[in-house]
């Protein structure tokens, strides 16, 4: 049988869950090292990848997050560089995960084995050998460097803006995917460099034995119950995206009864939640950060209602006179609370920081203005620009603009 479940207060909770993200703190002081790094990502395991630029790549706001100003440079020589610590995979969506989560990725990669690929199930085998055994003579490729060798840039697709792949970009993905092809690193275009898997992954690391279905989803579901600190059923199958819902109630039973998952009931949530064993409850939580729309804190959209009552989404795809709160929105964390949320685009030939819109949440303390201004000019230090430009849209924007000098 399983255990009675321990109360939490709402409060509790948060502090938990902050504490699981390495959130509960200011950044430590010091220059930031590989080592520094190296703890965020044993804390929270993947860091997810998009390409949307407008302020700065999404993976490389986690570790700021945390970390506080820090050379991108480090990031680059973890998932690049000898010995590698991180590569990408579709962990989540894309992801940088550490490189020993390759033998527990074995079940996807047959998964799409059997679909065909991820988005294009229609590449013939031969064109898949042929680009196959190009990446495998060549090197480290980019699809528009084997297009161009094998003379398929004919062949590419002029509409559908987003998805006008050629047929090399297609196969690499579905070789991708399958794990036949693996990330070597991204070009200054991030344009993906794709390589064989012996040369990107550590030879111990491929030689480590899979897993079974069962197992890998039951080792799945233990680092997402340590990165989460407490969680629903599915706050665990969404931070590595698990289809097989009947595993992954599998494995949190079986963690239950191994007394690695505790069941805990929390104030104001309907859905059963289970706390980590090793999971920290800090007394306060003193964090002053910005979070990317990417970020493993905000991943789960419901989750981050019943954590922080805040209601999020990412509005890119919303037509502009559309947009509630903007185009590219970072929640501001303070303490235990998600207090604001800011609109920013960085203007690189302007040396500017531009606030787009600032909102404040309902129950947003007095000091949410001044504390935001301290970290929107940390941010832009951090980018290279020299100032913030606060513009005026939202209810926060008049008092942030008096704090920031403008």
């Amino acid at each position: 049988m399983s255990p009675a479940p321990t109360d939490l207060s709402a409060s509790q909770a948060r502090r938990l869950a902050l504490a699981a993200q390495g959130l509960q703190t200011a950044p430590r002081s010091g220059t930031p090292t590989m080592r520094s790094l190296q703890r965020v990502v044993d804390t929270i395991g993947l860091i997810q990848v998009d390409s949307v630029n407008v302020l700065a790549r999404a993976h490389l706001l986690p570790l700021y997050s945390r970390l506080g100003p820090y050379d991108v440079d480090l990031l680059r020589r973890a998932a690049e560089a000898s010995p590698r610590r991180l590569v990408e995979y579709w962990a989540h969506m894309q992801a940088l995960m550490p490189v020993e989560l390759w033998p527990l990725m074995a079940a996807r990669r047959e998964h799409y084995r059997r679909l065909r690929g991820k988005w294009w199930h229609d590449v013939p085998e031969d064109v898949l050998g042929v680009i196959r055994d190009d990446v495998r003579a060549h090197g480290p490729s980019t699809a528009r460097e084997v297009s161009a060798r094998l003379g398929h840039d004919a062949e590419r697709p002029r509409g559908h803006w987003g998805w006008n792949w050629s047929i090399a970009r297609k196969a690499l993905d579905h070789l991708f995917t399958t794990g036949e092809v693996a990330v070597a690193g991204r070009t200054s275009a991030f344009e993906v460099r794709y390589d064989t898997p012996e040369r990107v992954l550590p030879a111990a690391v491929l030689a480590l034995p899979e897993p079974s279905h069962e197992e890998a989803h039951r080792l799945l579901v233990e680092r997402a119950a340590r990165a989460h600190g407490v969680a629903t059923l599915g706050c665990l199958r969404d931070y590595h995206r698990m289809d097989d819902l009947a595993a992954v109630r599998t494995a949190v039973a079986e963690l239950v009864e191994d007394a690695v998952l505790e069941p805990v009931r929390i104030e104001g949530w309907t859905r059963p939640a289970w706390r980590h064993r090793d999971a920290r409850l800090p007394r306060a939580a003193g964090a002053a950060t910005l979070l990317s729309p990417f970020d493993p804190l905000v991943w789960e959209r419901e989750r981050v209602r019943r954590l922080f009552g805040f209601d999020y989404r990412i509005e890119i795809y919303v037509p502009a006179a559309r947009r509630r709160h903007g185009y590219y929105v970072l929640p501001f964390l303070l303490g235990e609370r998600l207090v604001a949320r800011v609109d920013l685009k960085a203007d690189r030939a302007r040396g500017v920081l531009r606030v787009l819109a600032a909102h404040g949440e309902d129950d947003a303390p007095a000091a949410t203005a001044a504390a935001l201004a301290v970290e929107l000019e940390r941010m832009a230090g951090w980018l290279g620009l020299e100032r913030v430009e606060v513009e005026r849209r939202g209810d926060l924007a008049a008092p942030l603009a008096a704090e920031a000098g403008h």
